[in-house]
């Protein structure tokens, strides 16, 4: 559903807060500092999805869902430091990108804008690379079979043709941007098309009344009919896992930039306002929002990180007379501030990340209390949107 838009709990904690640009300069130093320490490790290796100790395992194959972050943190170095070195090293790493969509390997599943969009795509808008561009479209080609006209939906998880399997998430709205941008690249629509009858389904299901999102939601394999929301990673059912809110915060800008919805604006604000009702004394979320202040719980800084972008994307296309825009933008400049000052690696002198004190998974007991890359990426992304408004969207 498209729910009502929460008022803003305590709007006194959003009144106007400046992020000095000095700040952001000493955290661009901060994190270029690790990022060259772990680039003799991840030259031709990948980090983990999370780390052990702070410190994250190579991994030696291109075969995970989250991969397409580092090349991502690469750019995104390159771009802010005008250094060549990152460059060198990202588009050294796209010919493996290209093998693995060529080969399928590790590609049945719905992360393909998650694998293909901050590497290849960002390879293509940045450097001009053929091959990135071309291995972003045959993962768009993949990624559109695992589409079910009955629902109309992109599959999560599992075989295509297996009915217990049959449902999708939230996540993917951050997936679909690779179809909007295939279908821009090549001229051929079906992509776009397919991109946004899932953002509608998923709206339709994944959205509660209160603004709150599911994680997951099933459909009958016989009808296509919704049948029940249910987490994955979530603390219960009906909570809102921290993570999955913020795909639903950022999910419907990257839609609004290529179809300016209404529905779409709509969505955001909604989802974003019970995120920041939803937010502990130091603005950095609990792994889920059904958590505060005083509940022995980990934190998910990864979630602050893609919420910031989402504002910071939303706030471009809002009304100059919007009060929320003013209380996004502070509520970014407060959540930036908190991770800067409070969960940066810099005293960890063997951790080669940039945020401690994200979650990957707690019921699965995976990533917990560590860093985890896709903060690190959108943590980098939120610095580059605050250092430079005018910065183009890989995505």
């Amino acid at each position: 559903m498209i729910p009502n838009i929460p008022k803003i709990e305590h709007p006194e904690r959003y009144a106007a807060f400046d992020l000095p640009k000095e700040k952001l300069d000493y955290a661009l130093g901060e994190a270029i500092k690790k990022i060259d320490f772990a680039l003799p490790t991840f030259t031709l290796d990948f980090p983990d999805h999370a780390s052990v100790n702070n410190v994250y395992p190579a991994v030696k194959n291109n075969a995970g869902w989250n991969t397409g972050f580092w090349t991502g943190i690469l750019w995104h170095a390159y771009q802010l430091t005008g250094d060549e070195k990152y460059k060198k090293v990202a588009l050294g790493q796209i010919p493996g990108f290209y093998e693995r969509i060529k080969n399928k390997i590790g590609v049945n599943h719905h992360d393909m804008g998650f694998v293909f969009i901050p590497s290849c795509v960002a390879a293509w808008k940045i450097a001009g690379s053929e091959m990135g561009r071309e291995a972003a479209i045959l993962a768009a080609d993949h990624l559109i079979t695992r589409y079910h006209e009955k629902g109309k939906f992109i599959q999560a998880w599992g075989r295509v043709d297996d009915p217990e399997s049959y449902r999708l998430i939230v996540d993917c709205l951050l997936n679909i941007p690779l179809l909007y941008w295939a279908s821009e690249t090549t001229g051929d629509k079906k992509y776009e098309e397919i991109a946004y009858n899932h953002f509608n389904t998923t709206i339709d299901v994944c959205c509660r009344a209160d603004a709150s999102t599911y994680h997951t939601y099933y459909f009958d394999p016989e009808t296509g009919l919704p049948k029940k929301g249910v987490t994955a990673q979530g603390a219960s059912d009906e909570s809102a896992w921290a993570r999955g809110q913020t795909w639903g915060i950022y999910g419907p800008m990257l839609t609004y930039i290529y179809k300016k919805n209404e529905k779409a604006m709509q969505v955001f604000k909604a989802t974003s306002n019970y995120f920041l009702n939803h937010l502990p004394k130091d603005y950095v979320a609990f792994w889920d929002l059904s958590f505060t202040d005083g509940d022995d719980e980990p934190r998910d800084s990864s979630s602050d990180t893609i919420a910031s972008c989402g504002m910071l994307e939303g706030i471009k296309h809002m009304e100059e007379n919007d009060p929320l825009k003013k209380i996004y933008k502070s509520a970014v400049n407060h959540m930036m501030s908190s991770l800067i000052d409070n969960y940066l690696t810099k005293d960890i002198p063997e951790s080669n990340g940039l945020l401690l004190h994200a979650t990957y998974s707690k019921p699965h007991k995976g990533g917990v209390d560590e860093m985890n890359i896709w903060g690190d990426y959108f943590y980098m992304e939120a610095l580059h949107r605050l250092i430079d408004p005018d910065w183009k969207l890989y995505w």
